[in-house]
């Protein structure tokens, strides 16, 4: 049979397996708006999406950037607010949490004034685009089938860390908040490595 442009019946079954349960993936964060703004809460700029159910979250998808699973996706959603009560709204803040940290090579024990600062965020734009090292779990989907997720964020305090993000510090990016890139930079050492990794 021939591999004509209209006929599909010869094309290989599609077959992807999922990235294994515990794998670290150094991941970039993308926040698909969902509209919602909540002024009262400081929600603006459309980030946040709210459900049929009355629930507030980030609708994020994390891409791998390099590595054995690169340009794999991920999704999962980070919870602002919900109904039911605060405990998926602490999820959400721990998670966003851990991200910063990751991603700006704060140990999670600095409290140091420029580690504080790092951990503060003006808008959730500003979560848009952050390339962070995250540990790969599984959950049901609304079809009840397994997908991958990143439930965790992996912090510097973790042996893998380093190997993980290749190795070096998470560079300042052009596009980072002003006051996030002083605090990144303040948190380092003359030799550009972070304080906590002399």
């Amino acid at each position: 049979m021939s591999s004509a442009w209209n006929n599909f019946n010869d094309a290989e079954s599609p077959s992807f397996a999922l990235i294994p349960k515990g794998s670290l993936v150094k991941v970039r964060m993308t926040i698909k708006p969902g509209g919602y703004n909540d002024p009262a809460n400081g929600w603006m700029h459309g980030w946040a999406t709210r459900g049929d159910t009355g629930a507030v979250y980030l609708n994020a998808e994390f891409v791998v950037v390099e590595g054995k699973y690169a340009r794999r996706k991920l999704w999962t959603l980070i919870g602002l607010h919900s109904p039911k009560g605060p405990t998926w709204g602490q999820m959400g803040r721990s998670f966003i949490k851990g991200v910063l940290n990751s991603a700006h090579a704060l140990h999670p024990d600095d409290m140091s004034a420029a580690a504080q600062q790092g951990r503060c965020i003006e808008s959730f734009g500003d979560l848009d685009g952050v390339v962070f090292a995250g540990k790969v779990d599984w959950e049901k989907d609304s079809y009840g089938e397994d997908k991958a997720v990143i439930k965790m964020p992996i912090m510097p305090d973790h042996p893998q860390y380093r190997e993980c993000m290749s190795g070096e510090s998470p560079a300042i990016s052009r596009d980072m908040p002003a006051h996030i890139a002083q605090a990144t930079t303040a948190a380092t050492t003359p030799s550009g490595r972070p304080a906590w990794a002399q």
